[in-house]
């Protein structure tokens, strides 16, 4: 069983990099038309169906930009001082801290759900039943959106952006293997994006939408 005490060091490590990583302007979207693309997609496919829910905000940015297409968007993050940045950055949208693994999502209440590159850092055996948390939260018809590395095995991370220290685990995940996980939660696959190794991860990254059924 997951205890609070398994992601305490990953929330600690986040807090000590959130100041580099806002001023290395990570995850900044202008320059990734393809993912753009992705959320302009999801966008339109959610758009009505409920509130939409960015889990691992960090510091607001896809949230946001969910926001500027429409949709009734708030984040959460593991990290309080992400959630700071997020709410200073963008102070008319809502933000809270929470860990992925304790949302205590009512039944078809959102629309959307987002995992975008945020639950790489959680346990393996976590994983499925964040999924399928995602996935009963889902209105028939709504999506959830996770983007995770691709590879096998694990990391051990000890520097983070700007050269801190930090104490986390990538686990990687082969595509098909995320693929039956969501399938496993009840959902299906209607879109799968690959994307080569680059900086900054220098690994390849996939991109899976999945719906919950009418």
């Amino acid at each position: 069983m997951l205890q609070p005490s398994d992601l305490e060091t990953v929330r600690e490590s986040y807090d000590r990099v959130a100041d580099a990583y806002v001023e290395l302007a990570m995850g900044r979207l202008e320059p990734e038309p393809w993912l753009r693309a992705v959320l302009a997609a999801f966008a339109e496919s959610v758009r009505g169906l409920g509130p939409v829910l960015d889990v691992g905000c960090g510091p607001g940015t896809v949230t946001a930009h969910l926001t500027g297409l429409g949709l009734d968007a708030s984040g959460v993050d593991l990290s309080p001082r992400m959630v700071e940045h997020a709410r200073r950055q963008y102070p008319d949208l809502r933000f809270s801290v929470a860990s992925a693994t304790e949302l205590d999502l009512a039944p078809a209440s959102l629309g959307g759900v987002l995992g975008w590159w945020s639950l790489f850092n959680l346990p393996r055996e976590a994983l499925p039943g964040v999924l399928a948390a995602f996935a009963e939260a889902l209105v028939p018809g709504g999506q959830a959106l996770v983007g995770t590395h691709v590879g096998e095995g694990d990391i051990a991370r000890t520097e983070g952006y700007g050269g801190l220290p930090v104490s986390w685990t990538t686990h990687l995940y082969r595509p098909e293997e995320l693929t039956g996980m969501l399938v496993d939660a009840g959902l299906e696959v209607v879109a799968d994006l690959r994307l080569p190794a680059q900086p900054p991860s220098l690994r390849p990254q996939v991109l899976l939408a999945a719906r919950r059924p009418a």
